[in-house]
């Protein structure tokens, strides 16, 4: 339906045509999203950006603005199809990438890829594959964009360190008294404090340097191509901020590559898909292992775990705090979620070794050759 508050913000934006359709898009969990088409045969994605998330829109257009700006300019380099492979936000009127209303909400505008879609789950092995091409193609594009120029959109992130203190308050403060049934769960999470911070430390030690990275790289935020079914755009541009290849492989990984979905209450069918996990290492070196250093790969499959185990820990934490983060819809969700993620940190750790070997395998295959 064509609302007022929806016609102020898209007649705000630099673009041609007038509405002839508009229809809400309910996948996000975060942003309103509208699919707007206009009688000259255009279409666009208009998003009501949730202010409550992220608190300064300005500085998460300027991260957006700039870094897709730099990636259009390297497809552009590389003979590439940018409208395709890239998101494409116009400007206001006045010249700022996103309209502020009267009732100060905050509006963005950016060209709809067509003949495009995701998955929420790996529909084969080539996909998941081309997913780990896409998102390591969207790295390398970004190899050199300067990542210190970056606002943080979300203080704290994937920085682990914080997210076992939030836990440790959240266990002592116990304030729903569910600390007593999450015993054995709260023990893992402590039995594994020194992996908190192994990765900050390598940071600190400059051996991992930060990088533009994506930290949302599940499977649904890669576009395919519905002729072709190849990964061919990275989307959900919200959270680009500086951080770590291992971040955004490991939530790939997390995401991805469990045998199980993420609040499976049968934590028999949880674990790592090592088939899933080796054709993503394939199709995500492909892409990077030309740029990404040696420890950096050498810690792929360490950055699953980590970024598995933080997830976990989010998990826990919400439900000591009383689900107040995370939607739930049942009282135990969160534990579930967090048993889950902890079922597949263990595996991980069982099989640790047969996935450092396969990340070897394909760093011989691409680096250097």
């Amino acid at each position: 339906m064509i609302t007022n508050e929806i016609k102020t913000a898209f007649d705000a934006f630099e673009r041609g045509g007038n509405i002839i359709s508009v229809n809400q898009i309910t996948a996000g969990l975060i942003n309103a999203t509208y699919l707007v088409e206009t009688d000259k045969n255009e279409k666009y994605i208009l998003q009501k950006i949730n202010t409550f998330v992220f608190k300064n829109p300005d500085e998460l257009m300027e991260n957006i603005v700039g870094v897709t700006k730099h990636i259009t300019k390297r497809i552009k380099e590389a003979g590439g199809d940018y409208k395709r492979e890239n998101l494409n936000f116009l400007p206001c009127n006045s010249g700022e990438y996103y309209f502020r209303d009267e009732n100060d909400g905050a509006w963005r505008l950016y060209i709809y890829v067509d003949d495009a879609q995701t998955y929420n789950k790996p529909k084969d092995f080539n996909a998941f594959r081309d997913a780990g091409r896409a998102f390591g193609r969207f790295m390398k594009l970004l190899d050199g964009y300067p990542a210190e120029t970056l606002h943080e959109t979300i203080k704290n992130f994937h920085y682990t360190p914080a997210r076992y203190e939030n836990f440790l308050k959240a266990v002592n403060a116990d304030i729903k008294g569910r600390k007593a049934l999450c015993e054995d769960e709260i023990q893992f999470v402590i039995d594994r404090e020194a992996d908190t911070h192994k990765l900050t430390d390598l940071i600190k030690e400059g051996v991992l340097p930060l990088r533009v990275t994506h930290n949302d790289t599940k499977l649904n935020n890669v576009l395919f191509d519905m002729k072709t079914d190849k990964g061919i755009c990275v989307i959900d541009l919200d959270t680009i901020m500086p951080g770590l290849s291992l971040y955004d492989f490991g939530d790939s990984i997390r995401s991805g590559a469990n045998k199980g979905a993420e609040d499976e209450s049968d934590l028999s069918k949880v674990g790592i898909d090592i088939s899933l996990f080796e054709v993503y290492v394939d199709g995500f070196l492909s892409e990077t292992a030309e740029s990404l250093n040696d420890a950096e790969i050498d810690n792929l499959a360490y950055g699953a775990k980590i970024m598995t185990f933080e997830c976990g820990i989010r998990f826990l934490t919400d439900y000591l705090e009383g689900d107040v983060y995370f939607r739930t819809t049942h009282p135990e969700h969160n534990i579930i979620r967090a048993r889950n993620q902890f079922k597949l940190v263990a595996d991980m750790e069982a099989n640790m070794n047969e996935l450092n070997a396969i990340v070897a395998k394909y760093k011989e295959k691409y680096k250097n050759n």
